[in-house]
């Protein structure tokens, strides 16, 4: 299975939702890969604690090398480095990742990461992609990539007015390079169940036959301790309310 997580708006809780979901996904028992694409890093630092990750193991080296067809060709495991938690890996993402954007594009190269993950997906069970908040060359290159798409939504007047554009955005990448994606969902971020405007938001999607998923991610001030700590919620604490959510969360995913 490859899931990209995708939204262009900043600030909906992405890198969160990708890092949480793959982490329950290891928590699980699934030998997990995360990719990020993200140049800022933020679920790379999340996962590993570390800003910038080794010169020779990062999503830039990765890309990098397709630029230089003198290089000798390394694999595509050879980029991926362990985590601290059993069962998870990550290729983590670089500040060069904005640099090498544009000679990329020049050279379509959107194909290369699905031909790499079709190869890593032997290795691993499940793999996740975080993504920029742009439709640019790496957020295209992951939808081509991906079999699955989650979106996420934080109750917010900008989201929503963004949403419909999110999923022409995929319908556009699935009807041209790959029939294969689907919108496995929306999932709702930030959620405070006794406010009335996120309620009526939800149940607006769910009559206009958008795939809402189940639970909604509450909102709370300990994923702020799961940032800093550079912890998953259902690493930091499992018995959290929210660490509950992304578990059952990933686990009703889990049986689709």
């Amino acid at each position: 299975m490859r899931r990209v997580v995708f939204n262009q708006k900043g600030g909906v809780g992405k890198s969160t939702i990708t890092v949480n979901l793959a982490a329950a996904a290891a928590k699980a028992g699934r030998k997990v890969l995360l990719l990020d694409l993200d140049p800022q890093g933020n679920a790379s630092h999340y996962l590993s604690g570390s800003s910038v990750p080794p010169e020779h193991a990062n999503a830039a080296a990765f890309f990098g090398q397709m630029l230089n067809i003198s290089l000798f060709e390394k694999k595509p495991a050879e980029f991926v480095l362990p985590t601290q938690h059993d069962n998870l890996h990550l290729l983590a993402s670089h500040p060069e990742l904005a640099e090498l954007m544009v000679k990329l594009e020049a050279r379509y190269k959107m194909f290369k990461l699905r031909e790499a993950l079709l190869q890593l997906e032997a290795d691993y069970d499940e793999i996740w992609i975080d993504t920029p908040p742009a439709l640019n060359f790496y957020t295209r290159s992951a939808l081509i990539a991906a079999n699955r798409c989650l979106i996420p939504f934080d109750c917010d007047t900008f989201s929503r007015q963004a949403l419909l554009g999110l999923l022409d955005s995929a319908a556009e990448i699935r009807s041209d390079h790959n029939p294969e994606l689907q919108i496995e969902g929306i999932v709702v971020n930030q959620y405070q169940p006794r406010a009335s405007l996120p309620a009526r938001m939800v149940q607006e999607l769910r009559d206009a036959g958008h795939p809402v998923l189940s639970p909604p991610l509450s909102a709370s001030v300990k994923i702020r301790e799961s940032h800093e700590r550079c912890l998953p919620m259902v690493f930091l604490d499992a018995r959290h309310k929210l660490a509950q959510e992304f578990s059952q969360l990933y686990a009703n995913l889990a049986q689709h």
